[in-house]
């Protein structure tokens, strides 16, 4: 397919995301066609892939708009070809993923490049000394006069109770309270994740891959491979989700003094 502006003008090349979904129609017309020919249902392809039914039907309909990043459909085209029978890697290399490449004409070649005389050196020195002395004084300026400052206050500052440390303490401790999680993937999983109310994450991550999140109240944890995720709560030792191929939701809330 061409783009074209006028008649007699250059053909436009597609962006990125246009070369994207192109693609993903026709690899996933293929797929469709490939699974229509071995007699299996999406339904079934969910137990193969442990692939959401919605992301697997997406591909086929080649809907770029309800898939997570190009990095994460590619492996998903790719566990979709293996569980059909070909070669996953080489057919879903086929979906770009990167940014294009666009040829650039040198023209800075053939134009004369000032060249500097000594003067100009000199000049230059001269305007970086001046600066360097000037900003170093400046510098100096405002540290004495922090100092100074610094003096006066702790000549007035009142002496702080007891009573008045524990509270500041209390409050900083009620400031830093919340939960925090991390995932590391043993397989490539679909992950669902909610901090306060908001969902943060979802999408497909691919096997060895980690992230982590966190929130000052309530953090949620979905995934439909437990099997296949190791998670830590507030940095201690990871661990398995649940049994491999299952879903899983695991809701961990922050703790109060």
């Amino acid at each position: 397919m061409k783009w074209f502006r006028k008649k007699d003008e250059q053909p436009i090349k597609p962006s990125i995301k246009e070369h994207q979904a192109e693609k993903l129609v026709q690899l996933g017309t293929q797929l469709a066609s490939l699974r229509q020919e071995k007699d299996l249902t999406l339904d079934e392809l969910v137990v193969l892939t442990r692939i959401p039914r919605r992301l697997l039907q997406a591909i086929e309909e080649g809907k770029l708009s309800e898939l997570p990043e190009p990095i994460y459909i590619q492996g998903l085209i790719r566990q979709f070809a293996d569980a059909l029978g070909i070669q996953g890697g080489e057919f879903a290399s086929h979906f770009p993923i990167g940014s294009q490449s666009v040829g650039l004409q040198s023209t800075w070649k053939d134009r004369a490049i000032p060249q500097l005389r000594p003067i100009h050196l000199y000049l230059l020195y001269i305007v970086l000394i001046f600066c360097s002395v000037n900003g170093l004084s400046q510098l100096l300026n405002n540290s004495t006069l922090q100092a100074s400052n610094r003096q006066i206050e702790l000549k007035t500052e009142p002496k702080s109770t007891g009573q008045e440390t524990n509270n500041n303490k209390l409050a900083s401790s009620k400031k830093d309270q919340s939960v925090q999680v991390g995932v590391t993937l043993k397989a490539s999983s679909w992950i669902s994740v909610v901090t306060d109310g908001k969902t943060a994450f979802e999408g497909v991550l691919p096997e060895g891959s980690s992230r982590t999140w966190k929130a000052t109240q309530q953090l949620t944890v979905k995934t439909d491979n437990a099997g296949g995720v190791l998670m830590s709560v507030n940095q201690q030792e990871a661990k398995q989700m649940g049994e491999l191929g299952k879903a899983e939701e695991i809701k961990i809330a922050a703790k109060l003094n």
